[in-house]
């Protein structure tokens, strides 16, 4: 599970618990210009192949955390109810998607749309 917040110009997204030990990573920073798009798209997520592995954990058909290389792409996931998953676009960065599983999707979303329109 990942907590999004906003911080000034900046989206802040903090892998929580063990999902940490499992991706390898504890916060990605993200200024709000290079996000491109975010959407909630369960079904898309469910049947995506997740790419190569690079670092991080994948357990086909349980979860996935980390870091992935997806069609020429640097992805980073962290999901295990995909019903709960946001896909955040962008741009300028290291990762060209964040997939992440959230508290509230919809909730989600709405922050960081309004984030982004300021």
């Amino acid at each position: 599970m990942v907590d999004i917040s906003i911080d000034g110009d900046r989206a802040v997204f903090t892998v929580e618990g063990m999902h940490k030990l499992w991706s390898l990573r504890s916060q990605i920073q993200i200024p709000l210009t290079h996000i491109t798009g975010v959407e909630i798209n369960h079904d898309q997520v469910g049947k995506w192949w997740h790419g190569f592995k690079l670092i991080g954990t994948d357990a086909p058909g349980l979860f996935a955390a980390g870091t992935f290389y997806y069609h020429g792409e640097l992805v980073f996931w962290d999901v295990r109810d995909t019903t709960k998953t946001i896909l955040v676009s962008l741009e300028h960065e290291r990762y060209k998607k964040l997939i992440v599983e959230v508290a509230d999707p919809e909730t989600t979303r709405k922050l960081l749309t309004g984030a982004m329109a300021r």
